[in-house]
């Protein structure tokens, strides 16, 4: 008979033995069978119902007016914050490329993340003094200026102040790293309630660095009792240390985990503890706030992630997000839904557009990159949505809308009345993809009557509105069409499915042509007219492989689909042809310039009145 004292032990050590296995599965992970595929911008991935995609900044080298002043055509690393109904938007720039010195930190604001202001300068370059030596390099400074990196933006203290944060780096050439620990320190100020901005200050130094030889004070020489304790506020907080790791001094005390993991993001489980998120998807828990770690941090299991930022946030419905480039590439921008903030299955589409890099420049990797939302703490608009910032192909500057609760299916038949909309935020279920030289915008006509109008006078982007509609085998899709022009321009309407593979393109062309792909070829559906309103109304059969095309209420073209799908599930209106690329084997580094890139052409416009899409069953009715 076996001792009652020894069953006990053997409880005990298999009772320690499940909670290992527990823990070691209390992760954040990702059980969805989706996966991206770069070889698509989009990534075949089907987008979340609604998100708009707002360009902030369009780098501009000749015309700088029309950008941020400066003519700097390297612009990344944007970050976002929200306060008394405004939103701020942090971004750091350099003239051409990246570790490319001089360098300063902008600031944009928003009071509706829609209409963006000119970009002012919160930190400026930064000289450093001739002669000065970094440690582990042969060169010698000499009219040398800083390099900035910082992978926060900004602070709410509990006392209301808002911080915003720079980090001043050393890079003695292209290749030199300036957030190695060796380089000046990170500088601070505060963004008053009237959107004006307090002196800077230095709030952390680099060990390597002499004090005396800085153009700013240290933060404690301020007068201001508030600035002050909310520095020290700042300075106290462990989840925000975390987030300097990469510039501050290796031996730090103030930073909790001192291991090279890059770009800290976290949000906060419903039990207290902390998830942390990394580059290459690594990730790991605090189980007290962020004071302390596990050594190591592992990759997320599931999530396919490299070299670019992931971020994750709780959500105004109790869920989480994560959104992250899905791929060892910088594209498409995708996202995650979790019901318990460890366990993600979906991934959808946030943004799968890749324009054409305009300035080449030094370490400028292609594609929306480098994503950042409102760090807890740090406001929450009042549409309860989530707000997102990146950049393009470090050139440009992007923010994103994701609508609440996050929604990759419509299950009605579509009938939008545009006419009804007063701002293109009254189209909640269409996505977009708006640039500032080819927008997409609700406008209204002397007749009263709004319209949904695409504009473009881009030479390299265009824009985009899609509007997704209930799965269908049998569809029949109406929409009015107004198109501003019929000597330049260009207009694609795509009926596709959830990966975005077009099964019907019909095009405005810009010799006055309405054309449908028909394999290789294009079939003349009509000729259209300048200004003139075309009602159209299209019949999809994905069984037959068959549509037919009425314009104006008359039989215009009955063709076969140049691609076959299993369902349409999305219908999409781009002023553009579509591009592929770069694609999974395009080079890493572009160093030319395009050509005319400051330059617009005659403006298109296309204006669409009304959208309907309506299931059929077998019979057509």
């Amino acid at each position: 008979m076996v001792e009652l004292s020894k069953v006990k032990g053997l409880v005990a050590a298999l009772v320690v033995i499940n909670c290992g296995i527990v823990h070691a599965q209390d992760t954040v992970h990702y059980t969805g069978e989706t996966l991206s595929n770069v070889d698509y911008h989009h990534g075949q991935l089907a987008p979340a119902v609604g998100v708009h995609n707002i360009q902030v900044l369009r780098a501009n080298r000749t015309k700088p007016a029309l950008a941020e002043g400066y003519g700097w055509t390297y612009n990344h690393a944007p970050m976002l914050a929200y306060r008394d109904k405004q939103f701020y938007l942090q971004f750091l720039a350099g003239p051409v490329g990246e570790h490319i010195p001089p360098s300063q930190t902008y600031i944009s604001k928003s009071a509706d993340g829609y209409s963006w202001s000119i970009p002012e300068v919160v930190f400026p370059p930064y000289r450093i003094p001739d002669g000065y030596k970094k440690e582990g390099s042969d060169g010698v400074a000499k009219d040398l200026y800083a390099i900035m990196h910082q992978r926060m933006g900004f602070y709410t203290a509990k006392n209301g102040r808002l911080l915003t944060l720079g980090y001043y780096g050393i890079a003695m050439d292209a290749k030199d790293d300036p957030n190695d620990g060796k380089g000046i320190g990170r500088v601070i100020r505060e963004i008053h309630a009237d959107g004006t901005y307090g002196p800077i200050y230095f709030i952390r130094y680099n060990a390597s660095w002499n004090p005396k030889d800085s153009e700013y004070p240290f933060y404690k020489d301020s007068r201001d009792k508030g600035f002050v304790a909310a520095c020290e506020e700042l300075l106290a907080n462990p989840l925000m240390m975390m987030q300097w790791v990469e510039e501050a001094d290796r031996d730090d005390p103030l930073i909790p985990l001192k291991k090279q993991y890059k770009a800290f993001s976290y949000y906060h489980l419903n039990d207290g503890r902390v998830v942390g998120l990394w580059k290459h998807a690594l990730t790991a828990i605090s189980e007290d706030g962020g004071r302390t770690w596990p050594e190591n941090a592992v990759r997320a299991p599931g999530f396919v992630n490299s070299n670019a930022k992931i971020w994750g946030q709780r959500t105004t419905d109790g869920k989480y997000v994560t959104v992250y480039n899905p791929s060892e590439y910088r594209w498409p921008l995708a996202l995650s839904v979790s019901d318990d903030g460890l366990v993600y299955d979906n991934l959808l589409l946030v943004n799968g557009e890749i324009p054409p890099m305009r300035f080449g420049g030094n370490y400028k990797s292609y594609g929306p990159q480098y994503v950042r939302g409102i760090q807890e703490g740090n406001g929450l608009p009042s549409n309860g949505h989530v707000w997102i910032t990146y950049s393009m192909n470090k050139e440009d500057i992007w923010v994103a809308k994701i609508p609440i609760p996050i929604v990759d299916r419509v299950t009605e038949n579509v009938r939008d009345e545009i006419q009804g909309a007063t701002d293109i935020r009254d189209l909640a279920l269409w996505n977009i993809y708006s640039p500032l030289w080819a927008p997409v915008t609700v406008e209204q006509y002397p007749a009263g009557e709004a319209a949904l109008v695409l504009k473009d006078r881009d030479r390299y982007d265009y824009a985009v509105a899609e509007r997704v509609v209930p799965h269908a085998k049998h569809m029949e899709v109406s929409f009015s069409i107004t198109p501003g022009q019929n000597d330049h321009g260009h207009l694609d309407i795509e009926f596709t499915n959830d990966k975005g593979t077009p099964f019907v393109r019909l095009s405005l062309d810009s010799a006055g042509q309405f054309t449908s792909k028909a394999g290789s070829r294009y079939k003349q559906v009509a000729q259209y007219e300048a200004n003139t309103t075309y009602d159209i109304k299209v019949t999809l059969d994905v069984a037959a492989r068959s549509y037919r095309v009425h314009v104006n209420g008359k039989d215009a073209l009955h063709g076969i689909a140049f691609s076959p799908v299993d369902v349409i599930a999305r219908v999409k209106f781009r002023t553009g042809e579509i591009r592929r690329f770069p694609h999974a084997d395009t080079p890493a580094d572009q160093t030319v310039d395009l050509p005319l890139a400051d330059e617009p052409v005659d403006e298109a416009v296309y204006q669409i009145g009304y959208f309907n899409a309506i299931r059929l069953n077998t019979n057509g009715q």
